[in-house]
């Protein structure tokens, strides 16, 4: 395939150079223990991010191990991004994540992948400090290495982190497919918003969707 004759982004994926990138799903922000929750109330969990929890324990989380399943039988490359500092004090973050208090120091529970997406042992996991995993990280170098030229995004938070790997990655010449089923934010305002803001940078795509269109791919090889 000739990507730089793309006319459109609605392109199948190639399992040859295509990755799925699970975005911040570890415990620092996905288990109501969290860090990025230390200092919100049990009560106040329980209301202000109700949704967020209930979205990822009945949708997102089930989706995305489905489409882990699916890409590891599918032998297409998987890759986990993380909040994590490369320090204990966390003098290596960004400016905005010192701002907003955010340190999830190096080899810390909180910033391990959740259980349900355990990485397996070859599997790529990044440290990033920065809410786009292309600015602190060298995802780009090893993507490029690894032969990729689609990805496949889904992950935590829809309207931020999410967002911005989505934006990075189409600026530098992926061809990227979002799964908005996969993903969460804080509530269906923000989701909705978000997607609608990146829906001409990416194809968006539902889990059934793209599981059905790996199902395809493979009965044609």
């Amino acid at each position: 395939m000739n990507y730089n004759q793309l006319t459109t982004r609605h392109v199948k994926l190639d399992p040859g150079s295509s990755a799925i990138l699970f975005i911040d799903v570890q415990n620092f922000c996905a288990r109501r223990d969290g860090g990025e929750f230390k200092d919100v109330s049990a009560n106040e969990v329980d209301i202000k991010y109700a949704y967020y929890f209930d979205r990822l324990a009945t949708v997102a989380v089930p989706n995305m191990q489905r489409l882990l399943a699916k890409f590891r039988e599918a032998g297409i490359e998987v890759l986990h991004t993380t909040i994590e500092s490369l320090t204990l004090d966390g003098r290596d973050r960004s400016l905005d994540y010192k701002i907003t208090g955010f340190n999830v120091p190096k080899g810390s529970w909180d910033g391990k992948v959740i259980d349900e997406l355990t990485p397996l042992e070859d599997e790529i996991v990044l440290p990033k400090s920065s809410s786009s995993v292309f600015v602190s990280t060298h995802i780009d170098y090893l993507l490029r290495n690894l032969g990729v030229r689609q990805l496949v995004i889904c992950g935590l938070l829809t309207d931020q982190c999410v967002e911005s790997a989505v934006r990075d990655a189409c600026d530098l010449g992926y061809l990227v497919t979002l799964v908005p089923d996969a993903c969460a934010s804080y509530t269906p305002e923000r989701e909705q918003f978000s997607l609608s803001a990146i829906k001409g940078y990416c194809r968006q795509l539902s889990t059934d969707e793209l599981l059905a269109e790996i199902e395809e791919l493979a009965s044609k090889n």
